[in-house]
Parts: structure tokens; C-alpha cells; sequence
């Protein structure tokens, strides 16, 4: 799985890269095929406004693109890690989601065709 990463309104340090390459590559085992090269996982991460006086709002943002499927999450927090640890628990449901379905339609098509 090819992971891309952008950064909008702050700087991406090393720490945040291996973090984020860390949870979002963590999912490549739930997902059918992660070797193919079509598999892509585009992660953008940033601050969303200037305008906050006290505290900063982070944003995490993941598409994550899969033969057939375009799986999508995005959170805002106030910190930066709690919005990509979001962000994969978001992913995680949907991609299990979008396995049962692939199985689920596998089975129904076998059902139909014993009758």
C-alpha cells in the first residue's frame, strides 16, 4: 500500500510522518490485496483555521483507495494525534465493512446459483 502524505498550515516532522505511516499502514492487513499497486492511502493532516485565539484545531483527513472503492474519514480535534488515531479507527470500521459486503455478495451470488 502506497501511503501520500501532505501537511496544510503547520510543518510535518519526522515524529508525525512515522506516526502517521505507523497507524495508517497498520491497516494494510485488514485490506484485500494491500500489495496491489492501485491501493492508496492519501492521509492529509493540518490545522484548520488561523483564527482560533486559545488552542489550536487539527484535521485529519484519509482516502484511502481500493480496487473498486473510494473509503473516506476525516476528524478535528484539538490534538493532532487524537485526530489521526480517530481517523484509523474510522478507516478500520470501513474496510471490515466493505470485506463483509465483498463476502456477503459472494455468498447470495452461491445461493443463487444452486438454485
Amino acid at each position: 500500500m502506497k501511503i501520500l502524505l501532505k501537511a496544510t498550515n503547520f510543518s510535518l516532522t519526522p515524529a508525525i510522518s512515522d506516526y502517521i505511516e505507523e497507524k495508517i499502514g497498520g491497516l494494510a492487513k485488514f485490506i484485500p490485496d494491500h500489495d496491489s499497486p492501485a491501493v492508496e492511502a492519501r492521509v492529509e493532516v493540518g490545522r484548520t483555521t488561523q483564527h482560533h485565539q486559545k488552542g489550536d484545531v487539527f484535521r485529519a483527513e484519509v482516502n484511502l483507495k481500493i480496487p473498486g472503492q473510494l473509503l473516506r474519514a476525516e476528524r478535528e480535534t484539538g490534538d493532532l494525534y487524537a485526530s489521526i488515531d480517530a481517523v484509523h479507527d474510522e478507516m478500520k470500521r470501513q474496510i471490515i465493512s466493505f470485506k463483509e459486503k465483498r463476502i456477503s455478495k459472494k455468498v447470495r451470488a452461491a445461493r443463487r446459483a444452486e438454485i
